[in-house]
């Protein structure tokens, strides 16, 4: 499952169709893939995110009484993992987290023959 977060601020007024806009053009993706799509207002209070379930767009939000979401995003787009939507939810701010170097696998165009 891919998780991007869209990182400029973004209207919540919007809805399933402004969003799904938003991803299109914006994102150059396509909003009916399955994948999490997160928009987060200039306030930094409000987040807001859409997904295609088989039959149709689902938006999830939250809204904080005190605080602000703090998410590390430069660009239009930046991608998550599912770990660090659920820090951002939880309020931890991503730009203090120290990360230790761990395996990953070889994308295909690093692999030498």
């Amino acid at each position: 499952m891919r998780i991007w977060l869209y990182g400029p601020p973004t209207d919540m007024r919007k809805s399933f169709d402004g969003l799904s806009a938003l991803v299109t053009s914006q994102m150059d993706e396509d909003p009916a893939d399955g994948q999490f799509f997160v928009f987060i207002n200039r306030r930094r209070t409000q987040l807001k995110v859409l997904y295609f379930d088989r039959g149709g767009y689902c938006v999830w939000t939250k809204r904080l009484e005190q605080g602000q979401f703090h998410p590390q995003g430069q660009g239009n787009r930046q991608r998550l993992e599912w770990i660090e939507l659920k820090l951002i939810l939880e309020g931890i701010d991503l730009r203090s987290i120290r990360r230790f170097k761990r395996y990953s696998r070889p994308v295909a165009s690093e692999v030498r023959v």
